[in-house]
């Protein structure tokens, strides 16, 4: 990473943490794992199951809120405020900018996964009184939802270079959604017939396949996850931003902002 891009991430950074929708989102998040610990203690024997089900959800939920939220604004936010010509009128091109402003989201959102996840383990350590070694597998979890924000930041910044905020929102939250869902869609592509078929399976495989990284009830049922699996889904997260990250600086290239 050259010294622009630090640059441009660093501030990111700094804009992203200083966001009051940012905190209040966390605290939603901790206080729903705060939840957790109420419906876990009204769950007859099963408060750790709960306390991590509920937990992880609302790391994965908040994350994606604050990711589509903020990482719809970083491009059109700096045209609004007429910032983005004085960046780019010093020798910062316009796919620096975009990379920084990536990886400025991506490192705000580890720092905050960071921070939710303590409520997490916090939640757990009060229900269970002691931490076991399939605790460990929470932290795996962790990994995926990260891996996931990587993805939906991309995403952001890939409509937020054409789009405005309110469509680049609409877009990113739908993409999520069915991302969600990319497991079932593959299944209705293998039933289907004809151009119904051929459709849905161009679907299945152009969207992010998130039900790939959910494995929230599996770590909560102390189900070990596969080392196959951890690196597939790097590799897939990974390549998947990727793909869209060079989408938003092919786009953001050839932007009049005039």
């Amino acid at each position: 990473m050259n010294a622009r891009i630090a640059y441009i991430a660093s501030n990111t950074f700094r804009e992203a943490v200083r966001d009051r929708v940012l905190y209040n989102l966390i605290a939603f998040a901790l206080l729903l794992s705060g939840a957790a610990i109420f419906v876990g203690q009204i769950s007859i024997e099963i408060e750790k199951l709960v306390v991590i089900n509920l937990g992880l959800t609302a790391v994965s939920l908040f994350g994606v809120v604050i990711a589509i939220f903020i990482g719809i604004g970083l491009v059109s936010k700096e045209i609004e405020r007429r910032t983005l010509y004085t960046v780019l009128s010093r020798p910062v091109r316009r796919w620096e900018f975009i990379i920084g402003k990536f990886f400025g989201l991506a490192g705000t959102l580890v720092v905050n996964t960071f921070f939710m996840a303590i409520g997490v383990f916090g939640a757990l350590l009060y229900v269970a009184h002691k931490f076991t070694r399939p605790d460990a597998l929470i932290l795996v979890a962790l990994y995926f939802i990260v891996l996931q924000f990587l993805i939906i930041c991309a995403l952001a910044l890939l409509f937020s270079s054409f789009s405005s905020p309110l469509l680049s929102a609409v877009f990113a939250f739908s993409l999520f959604v069915i991302g969600s869902f990319a497991e079932d869609l593959r299944g209705f592509a293998g039933m289907a017939h004809g151009l119904t078929r051929w459709l849905a399976t161009g679907a299945a495989y152009l969207v992010p396949n998130f039900s790939a990284f959910n494995v929230i009830s599996s770590i909560a049922h102390e189900q070990p996850v596969a080392g196959q699996l951890i690196l597939h889904n790097t590799v897939y997260a990974l390549f998947y931003a990727a793909m869209a990250l060079s989408g938003a600086v092919l786009i953001f290239e050839h932007r009049n902002l005039k």
